[in-house]
């Protein structure tokens, strides 16, 4: 169990992070705290009440004005909550039926938001702690510092709320949520992939010369978010075998399909078993943890629905299209992941599969390519978005794929689009093979 702490707790703080919960409560407990605090500070240091402006408090030694005041804010800050939190569900009841569904994750994942929810749950926190302090038996005692500061934290409230309302008319905007999710998949790229590309010979895969005689079966169904690379090496030299891994991040493993294929599969033991498969973190959903797809899922998920009959919103897709060669030039430019892990080095242990170009490729543009043939606008702009990564790659056979998916484009729209349209696109795609080649 203590082996299985460190990927748990990674999972659960990245959850708990994409949620209402953590800051939100954080800054209330804090708020809460403070005005519990400040209350019992100010009777052990009367002296902190003779700061305070004698036309807020008249009569210091008033409870009444006190609790009066507190409990006028606690009272309004939760009716003000509660219009916060039917802003924020009609916002994501209406990106979701709008953009898509995947969308929702992004939305959770706002610090905005969380910030919103935290600050006016900790100037309620901080309300209820305070109150007890002003009271009448036996001694009168008002807390006038810390009532001040509940009134300076009401009047932040209304700031942020206004601020609020700003923050979720930009959210629900596409060009603004696209825009966000480009950015998280780019930074996941990034850290995916952190060497810059350099030209290198692939010899063959050290997998593919191994005898694999045994398997480790998934006890649970559910898509792989994250895997831990380093756990799997190490269990490969404890128990002195190999290890290939059948499916990539993102990917769907129904209970009792093998997750692990394994050389000299009797050295694996039921024990050994449940080892491996604590290295993976299977769930209900995908996250942007290592899958750099999913990202590009979410933006796609955007532009079909704008190029469908039903909406008809090619700038959207548009939108899309331009994001999503902003992801791929990102991804062009980084060198591969390594597939085969070695330790020490020249021994291999463990084949990991990663998605490569062509399969980002075909995830961000082939659909889009399919429902667009008959939109010119769209197939132009997607040609012109394979243009700008074929510019900035000097991979040959990123550019060939490149080369080909246009042709594909054009193709395509051959079928649906008369000649002076047509012409548009060929001539286009006449331009962008020339300029790849002359790069090549």
């Amino acid at each position: 169990m203590i082996k299985r702490l460190p990927l748990l707790l990674r999972q659960v703080m990245y959850n708990l992070r994409g949620g209402f919960l953590v800051r939100p409560l954080a800054i209330a407990a804090t708020l809460g705290i403070a005005g519990a605090v400040f209350s019992w500070l100010e009777e052990d240091f009367p002296q902190v009440s003779a700061w305070v402006p004698r036309a807020l408090f008249p009569s210091h030694a008033d409870p009444q004005v006190a609790q009066v005041v507190l409990t006028a804010i606690a009272g309004s800050i939760m009716t003000v909550v509660s219009i916060v939190f039917a802003i924020l569900l009609m916002s994501l009841t209406l990106a979701s039926m709008q953009f898509s569904p995947r969308i929702l994750l992004s939305f959770a994942r706002d610090g905005v938001t969380q910030w919103t929810l935290g600050i006016f749950l900790g100037t309620f926190s901080y309300c209820v702690a305070a109150l007890p302090a002003a009271r009448s038996v036996p001694r009168p005692f008002a807390p006038v510092g810390t009532v001040l500061g509940a009134m300076l934290l009401a009047i932040a409230c209304v700031g942020w709320l206004l601020f609020f309302i700003h923050h979720i008319s930009r959210a629900i905007s596409v060009n603004f949520i696209v825009d966000k999710i480009a950015s998280e998949t780019e930074h996941m790229v990034m850290e995916m992939m952190p060497w810059p590309y350099h030209a290198r010979e692939r010899g063959p895969n050290p997998a593919s010369l191994v005898s694999w005689d045994g398997s480790v079966p998934s006890k649970t169904s559910g898509y792989i978010r994250y895997l831990d690379t380093n756990r799997l090496v190490s269990l490969a030299k404890k128990y002195h075998v190999k290890l290939q891994v059948l499916r990539r991040v993102g990917h769907f493993v129904p209970a009792g399909v093998p997750l692990v294929m394994v050389s000299k599969g009797e050295r694996v033991t039921p024990e050994a078993a449940a080892e491996l498969r604590v290295a993976f973190d299977l769930g209900p959903v995908r996250t942007l943890q290592q899958d750099v797809e999913f990202g590009v899922l979410q933006i796609v998920d955007v532009a079909l629905k704008a190029i469908s009959p039903a909406v008809n919103d090619p700038s959207t897709a548009i939108n899309c299209i331009d994001q999503l060669s902003r992801i791929l030039i990102c991804f062009a430019s980084r060198s591969p992941r390594e597939s085969a892990l070695y330790d020490p080095p020249g021994v291999f242990r463990v084949s990991v599969p990663w998605i490569q170009f062509e399969g980002l490729l075909e995830s961000a543009f082939e659909q889009i390519r399919m429902y667009s043939r008959s939109d010119v606008a769209v197939s132009l702009r997607l040609l012109r978005a394979l243009n700008d990564i074929a510019s900035t790659t000097t991979d040959p056979d990123c550019r060939r794929m490149l080369v080909e998916l246009g042709r594909r484009v054009v193709a395509g729209c051959a079928v649906h689009l008369g000649e002076e349209h047509l012409r548009n696109l060929q001539l286009r795609l006449a331009k962008f093979e020339g300029i790849s080649t002359a790069s090549a």
